[in-house]
């Protein structure tokens, strides 16, 4: 997810209660709700190493761990170093701070896990992807419940001079905005649930589905891409949870490369590597050329039904002799180049 809404999570898990268990609970939990994105740094080698490495370590459940231990101790020893002389406001505890850091950091690991990129939670035992498929990762929905549950009690306690009744009503409308984004996952989930039933019910040019996914949309839980692999192709379609069945009118097909040398060769560089480690839904193509050959790969997963750019796509150049003359891989607008 995108890092405001995991700051205001996290600002929602603290007003809710665990700010008061310890001291600098509300910076342990905004800090440690965005310290497993430190991996964004990645993207200083270029958009290629940070597809290798974005949600890598740090997004695992080892990783989050020792991020939240690193974390407890620097507040810890700032706790210690500068001691408050306030009388009010909640004293350190060192176990509940060891404790707010990890479900800060385990927080982004979880919201992480509900969008299509996916987490690797078992590196570096297993780099096996795990994804839930059903919040896009930015969604403007739960950022609205979020900034609603915060916002409204904090406006509310602007007009009311009673400090005992501004406490409870921020507490309860933290509780609110938790208790909407639980609903907002399982509305998803149930949305998910039947568009990837609708898309294994039928057939594809007279070809039963081999693989079915569900990729959620910016807003609406209603509306879903549908990725689906036959034994000749690749079909992406626009899907509504809403309608009775899925409608094909708006579907793109992605034909499947036969087998060749070229393919053979465009396979074995490093680009493409990384990216056929990373996809879900790898679809290539090999075209010839008076110069040798020009291969194109794009994750499936971030397809749309209809002819718009391209992402997460890469070019490789092949000459005659299938030596590799250039590699390129883009998303979001920048390119890696080699």
């Amino acid at each position: 997810m995108d890092n405001l809404t995991h700051t205001l999570t996290a600002l929602a898990l603290s007003q809710a209660g665990l700010n008061g268990k310890t001291r600098f609970a509300t910076l342990a939990l905004v800090v440690g709700a965005n310290l497993p994105d430190i991996d964004l740094l990645s993207r200083l080698g270029g958009s290629l190493t940070y597809l290798k490495y974005h949600r890598g370590i740090m997004h695992s459940i080892l990783g989050v761990t020792i991020l939240a231990a690193l974390l407890a101790g620097a507040l810890y020893y700032i706790a210690r170093r500068f001691p408050t002389a306030k009388k009010t406001g909640p004293t350190l505890h060192p176990r509940w701070l060891l404790g707010i850091c990890w479900i800060a950091t385990a927080s982004n690991l979880a919201l992480d896990f509900t969008n299509s990129y996916g987490v690797r939670p078992f590196l570096p035992f297993s780099g096996r992807s795990y994804a839930w498929d059903i919040m896009f990762i930015f969604d403007p929905l739960l950022l609205g419940v979020l900034a609603f549950g915060l916002a409204v009690p904090a406006l509310l306690g602007l007009i009311s001079e009673e400090v005992g009744a501004q406490k409870p009503a921020t507490r309860r409308g933290a509780i609110l905005a938790l208790i909407g984004l639980v609903l907002l996952l399982g509305l998803r989930d149930l949305a998910h649930r039947r568009v990837l039933a609708m898309l294994d019910s039928r057939t594809y040019y007279e070809e039963n589905p081999q693989r079915v996914a569900a990729f959620p949309t910016a807003g609406n839980p209603f509306s879903w891409v549908g990725v689906v692999e036959t034994a000749s192709a690749f079909h992406v379609l626009s899907v509504s949870a809403l309608d009775p069945e899925v409608n094909p009118d708006r579907l793109r097909v992605f034909h499947k490369p036969e087998p060749s040398r070229a393919l053979e060769a465009v396979m074995a560089t490093r680009t493409a590597r990384i990216v056929d480690g990373f996809a879900r839904f790898l679809w290539v193509r090999v075209e010839e050329n008076e110069d040798g050959y020009q291969a194109t790969l794009r994750d499936l997963r971030y397809a749309s039904p209809d002819a718009q750019r391209p992402s997460f796509v890469a070019e490789i150049k092949l000459a005659k002799n299938l030596a590799v003359r250039s590699e390129t891989f883009s998303f979001s607008g920048t390119t890696a180049e080699r």
